[in-house]
């Protein structure tokens, strides 16, 4: 572990290699089991409301039936979430063929919204714990094997990859000394 400003981060973060592969994962991190979705900044809940009418065309008619039944976020100020379907699917998601995808995202890259999707969606699989401070942890799922393959395919570390969310959680001074910090760890283990 090591600290950059206040952020804790695990070492793994700045030494393993990743690049998502979507065709391999078919989208699994938007479809994890275990009945809570992404985890929600307070921030996040009006970005979500805002983007809803927009995204609401891309979502299956089962997604927005729960929605209408149980809403689109779940928990008290401070600990929300996404909800899911069927203790699975984020309520967000929509299949593209075979790989699950989020909606919010897409109506972002269609330039229909300003707001990209929830930070936690953005950088997983890194996890962001705020018990005693700021803590970034790496967060291995089988799932994502295919990507820890990719990422040593391509020669890419999981810190580079997540570089927008990281800057964007984090900004672009504290990502520039978690780029030197964890390239100089880099350099150690050769």
């Amino acid at each position: 572990m090591f600290i950059i400003g206040e952020v804790r981060v695990e070492t793994q973060i700045g030494t393993i290699q990743f690049a998502c592969d979507l065709k391999r994962c078919k989208g699994a991190c938007c479809t994890m089991p275990g009945g809570r979705g992404a985890p929600l900044l307070e921030s996040e809940i009006s970005e979500i409301e805002r983007a809803f009418p927009v995204i609401r065309k891309y979502l299956p008619e089962s997604h927005l039936q729960a929605i209408t039944e149980q809403g689109m976020y779940e928990g008290t100020r401070g600990s929300r979430a996404t909800m899911c379907i069927d203790d699975g699917a984020c309520v967000f998601v929509y299949h593209d063929g075979d790989i699950a995808r989020c909606s919010l995202e897409r109506a972002f890259l269609n330039g229909e919204t300003e707001w990209k999707k929830p930070i936690s969606c953005h950088l997983f699989p890194i996890r962001v714990s705020a018990f005693s401070g700021t803590t970034l942890r790496y967060e291995e799922i089988e799932p994502c094997e295919p990507a820890l393959e990719e990422g040593k395919r391509e020669k890419i570390p999981l810190f580079e990859f997540l570089k927008e969310p990281l800057v964007r959680r984090f900004g672009e001074a504290w990502y520039q000394e978690l780029y030197k910090t964890c390239n100089d760890l880099n350099q150690e283990s050769l």
